[in-house]
């Protein structure tokens, strides 16, 4: 048994503030959340003073590609670890590995290589030392909209299919966790009932859908929209589409790239005011060029573009047609960019990387909270918002 007591000036649970807070980690998990008057501990409990830092959850991010040079397309264990240990750095401690449309045969490959992966993930606190965990699978396409596919490609695109779902259900093994859906697609009421009667979530995206298809998909279970604003029917006055019923209805909530480059800080602000903190969700929809520079890249089975653009010089992802491709964000910067941006506060913008993904997911009593019980999965954070240190599962590294 091993007893661990973090001091730092704030601890974000996040959903509320403690000052001069006190942390208990013994082994895996979080014994005690409070103030330093309010805990006892006891002797020869090992200290960790982190000072004037910010202890909070570690980041959930439900839709990343890449990393570290690696797109998680590969299925290799190289890929998924490079992706794992370049956004630890940056305070994320679980993820979903992300797929993109692909070939049946090439996607359910994929699909086979990560699931295996995932199952078999280290368990030993050496190989965790320096990486975030991957809790499961999100599989983003290959039922899209060919209208709003992105950077998704077209010949690739399929119809919702109960059938092919099965084969990746398969391949996945028990690791899939999320399935985006274009709602306004034929067939695809049925491909949700089935994808949440087996477990699995399912997020509206790439759509063309109007308010009402919108809505049906809602009232059926659906539980978030991926990166809200981007791949999407434009909203018009009269005919607000998938838009109109997302940010009207709090029965959903939404995914966001805040990196300044997919939505425009206007746009941030009308989304808290919409849908309010708890149900904005930041993820990074990051590319294997994160942790990167400028320079050539894959998502997928295409090659992308990424160099700097504009006065701030904020690097791009862009594939041929000059479609943006995912991004090389971080959800660090994305917590610091929500402040920036959006106008909230510290606690506000860190619980949309961790209490508000893992609340989607299911998994809040364990992960991204400061809670008893939960896993000691947390991230040391600067009073500027950089990342200080990483804690997985017990297993600490700052920076």
């Amino acid at each position: 048994m091993s007893l661990l007591a973090i001091k730092a000036k704030q601890l974000f649970t996040p959903l509320r503030v403690i000052e001069n807070g006190l942390l208990l980690v013994e082994d895996e998990a979080i014994r005690a959340v409070g103030t330093r008057e309010d805990i006892s501990v006891p002797k020869r409990t090992r200290i960790l003073d982190l000072g004037d830092c910010v202890v909070a959850p570690g980041f959930v991010d439900i839709h990343i590609h890449g990393g570290g040079g690696h797109d998680v397309m590969e299925g290799s264990a190289e890929a998924l670890h490079a992706v794992a240990c370049t956004i630890f750095k940056h305070g994320t401690t679980t993820f979903l590995p992300t797929t993109v449309t692909a070939s049946t045969p090439r996607l359910v490959r994929a699909v086979e290589g990560l699931g295996k992966l995932i199952r078999g993930w280290p368990e030993d606190k050496q190989s965790r030392r320096h990486c975030a965990h991957p809790l499961g699978i999100h599989l983003e396409g290959p039922f899209l909209s060919a209208a709003r596919r992105g950077v998704h490609e077209r010949e690739h695109l399929q119809a919702p299919s109960v059938e092919l779902f099965e084969k990746f259900v398969g391949a996945a093994g028990g690791t899939l966790r999320v399935l985006t859906l274009a709602p306004e697609l034929e067939n695809a009421a049925e491909l949700q009932a089935e994808a949440i009667r087996r477990g699995i979530h399912v997020a509206l995206g790439h759509s063309d859908a109007t308010f009402n298809q919108t809505e049906r998909a809602i009232v059926a279970g659906a539980s978030h929209v991926v990166h809200m604003f981007n791949a999407m029917r434009p909203f018009h006055q009269r005919q607000t589409g998938i838009m109109g019923a997302v940010l009207t209805d709090d029965r959903i909530a939404a995914e966001v790239i805040a990196d300044g480059v997919h939505v425009a800080p206007s746009a941030l602000r009308l989304l808290i005011r919409a849908k309010g903190v708890s149900k904005i969700i930041l993820i990074t929809d990051g590319v294997s060029a994160t942790g990167m520079g400028q320079g050539q890249y894959r998502l997928g089975e295409a090659d992308i573009t990424v160099k700097t653009e504009g006065a701030r010089g904020v690097l791009v992802c862009r594939n041929a047609e000059g479609k943006l491709a995912g991004s090389v964000l971080t959800q660090d910067r994305a917590v610091r960019n929500m402040v920036t941006y959006a106008g909230v506060n510290w606690c506000a913008a860190v619980k949309m990387a961790t209490w508000n993904p893992a609340r989607v997911l299911g998994i809040e009593d364990r992960k991204g909270c400061l809670r008893l019980g939960a896993d000691a999965d947390l991230v040391f954070l600067h009073p500027d918002g950089t990342v200080a240190g990483t804690m997985v599962r017990g297993v600490a590294t700052c920076f």
